[in-house]
């Protein structure tokens, strides 16, 4: 069962990174590296990991006894949390370098996917 979570849980830290990279690219060449920025990056990563992770649990694919696809307000409680960690992924690609789309865009993912993989964890815990 841990296993397959885990993988789960790397399906959407791997996506959102690679999306809310991809999206400060995007975004990057029509805005200024700023906030904004971090944070349709960091959207775009949060959705698109959380829609990939459902589909493939709907497919089937990795899918462990205890697996099934998040419901709608797990769903939005990571858009909710994509804010924080956008702006968190803002704040350190800021103090590690200059801040380009790319860097901004890819902490920004990051850091908002790591936030809905606690989010997962904390649907799949049973209470004790």
């Amino acid at each position: 069962m841990y296993g397959i979570t885990i993988i789960s849980l790397l399906v959407i830290i791997v996506v959102g990174t690679v999306i809310g990279a991809l999206a400060g690219m995007v975004f990057g060449n029509s805005m200024n590296p700023n906030a904004l920025l971090a944070v349709l990056s960091g959207l775009s990563g949060t959705v698109a990991g959380a829609v990939t992770r459902n589909t493939l649990v709907e497919l089937g694919i990795g899918v462990g006894e205890f697996e099934e696809a998040l419901p709608l307000t797990v769903l939005l409680f990571a858009v909710i949390a994509s804010f924080a960690g956008s702006l968190a992924g803002f704040q350190l690609s800021v103090l590690v370098h200059e801040p380009l789309p790319f860097w901004i865009g890819a902490f920004a993912g990051f850091f908002s996917s790591i936030l809905t993989s606690l989010l997962v964890i904390a649907y799949h815990m049973s209470p004790r």
